[in-house]
């Protein structure tokens, strides 16, 4: 497969230094770009459609009933899968050399492409995408097949435009469109939250501000209409802090330079250190597992259990479906029609999915993105740095790493796993997912410090070497 590995389309590689603030337009540019696709609605899709991502929406970056229907689901999914073939040795592929990275970024296309078509497909076939019968009339004399199809192939064309587009915001811009996508649909979602002025279930606003005045201004209830909502206001705030705090926490590794008399510097080990990426891979997992539960829902096949709009009441996918709010485990408060024993059952496989598969796919993502003690010692080795009172030499640079490496990104996948149920357990403003609010804060504190550096190598040139960047 290797030639048609090495011939996947892909955008072109910059062939020198991209100036600052080149990246920052082109990466307004596919921001905007991204926002223009999430109101271009599908044509020829019926009103009363339903949402196979509803409740994952704020992972999977897209927009309901859009050209951006599936998000990044198909990237994340591909990504998923070469982890797991990568961590268990099963992928042999060095990704070390450019030939390794060449076949690996092929395969993962390759996949992403396969998923898109994957995952559009049960949104036709289990009856969640429904062909508008009048469209049907007017343009195909009545064939709803045909609008189907019309339908599928906007999908598809969908994900295909976020592949590339992910692609030029990490080749031409600043970060990874994957980031990008996800802080620009939490951010609006966040906003809508705070200031939408349309009711929903009741007669006052649904937006917090605007609900607050109105609560006040009618002398209402508080307790009963803004109690939900405060709760969701200070586990918004909260959540903030404490990735803010845990972001800046690291144990800095000393490094001189072994030419340059003086030179010193600092290698950071972060307690996130995989960053919270490993999270949207978990996190999606389990999406994907709903969604083959509710596909076979819609066609009959409840031995996984059975939904009732679009939530699992029974069976397998209850226990597996992750907690997302007060709604789903105050039992107390809410009739949850399930008895406590359920709910705490649910919360703890919950707890234990998360924790584990942080764990898990810290070290797998590490070790796919070149963050594991080998890639780091080789880093280190490249850039003429050394630890001082050790000899340089990469294998004695990973045995030290080794120390740290391994061990920090266990504990920081476990942490960000706890916190993660914990997020969801409270909800956040704007109904957003506890887990969608802490992966944005923390991606965009990373985006944050990717400028930091980015101006820190323009005003520096000589420092590119050392950040591989050149």
């Amino acid at each position: 497969m290797e030639p048609l590995l090495a011939a996947m389309p892909s955008v072109k590689s910059p062939e020198g230094h991209v100036h600052f603030k080149n990246k920052l337009l082109w990466t307004a540019g596919i921001l905007i770009l991204y926002f223009v696709l999430t109101n271009i609605p599908l044509w020829g899709l019926d009103p009363n459609s339903q949402d196979l991502f509803l409740y994952w929406r704020a992972l999977l970056a897209g927009a309901s009933g859009s050209l951006v229907q599936l998000g990044i689901g198909p990237i994340v999914t591909a990504s998923i899968v070469l982890q797991l073939l990568k961590g268990a040795d099963i992928l042999h592929i060095d990704t070390a050399d450019v030939r390794g990275q060449v076949i690996y970024m092929g395969l993962q296309k390759l996949l992403i492409f396969v998923m898109i078509i994957i995952e559009a497909a049960p949104n036709l076939v289990g009856g969640f995408l429904l062909p508008d019968p009048a469209i049907a009339d007017a343009f195909f004399g009545g064939n709803l097949f045909a609008v189907s199809l019309l339908i599928f192939l906007q999908v598809c064309i969908g994900g295909v435009l976020i592949v590339f587009m992910d692609e030029v915001v990490t080749k031409w811009g600043i970060g990874s469109g994957v980031g990008l996508f996800i802080i620009a649909g939490i951010s609006q979602a966040l906003i809508n939250g705070f200031i939408n002025w349309s009711p929903l279930n009741d007669q006052y606003p649904v937006g917090f501000f605007p609900r607050l005045v109105a609560v006040i201004a009618d002398g209402a209830n508080f307790l009963q209409y803004m109690g939900i909502e405060m709760l969701a206001l200070i586990a918004t705030v909260v959540i903030f802090l404490i990735i803010v705090y845990v972001e800046s926490t690291r144990i800095e590794i000393p490094l001189a330079h072994a030419q340059v008399r003086g030179a010193r510097a600092r290698f950071p080990v972060k307690l996130i250190y995989a960053s919270v990426l490993p999270m949207i891979l978990v996190r999606v997992l389990q999406a994907n597992i709903q969604m083959i539960g509710l596909f076979l829902n819609n066609v009959g096949i409840t031995i996984l259990g059975t939904f009732q709009n679009q939530s699992p009441v029974s069976g397998l996918m209850y226990y597996l479906n992750p907690v997302n709010g007060p709604s789903d485990w105050m039992w107390w408060i809410y009739d949850l029609g399930h008895a406590p024993w359920q709910i705490l059952t649910r919360l703890g496989i919950d707890t234990i999915i998360m924790v584990v598969g942080g764990a898990i796919f810290a070290l797998f993502w590490i070790k796919t993105a070149g963050l594991d003690s080998k890639d780091v010692a080789r880093q280190i080795q490249l850039s003429g740095m050394s630890i001082p009172g050790y000899r340089r030499n990469p294998q004695v640079l990973e045995k030290y790493l080794d120390r740290y490496i391994p061990r920090v990104t266990v504990i920081g996948g476990v942490f960000i796993g706890l916190l993660s149920v914990g997020a969801n357990l409270f909800g956040v403003i704007g109904a957003v997912s506890g887990t969608g609010l802490l992966l944005t804060v923390s991606i965009t504190y990373r985006l944050y410090e990717e400028i930091a550096s980015q101006q820190i190598m323009e005003m520096y040139p000589f420092m590119r070497t050392f950040f591989g960047k050149e």
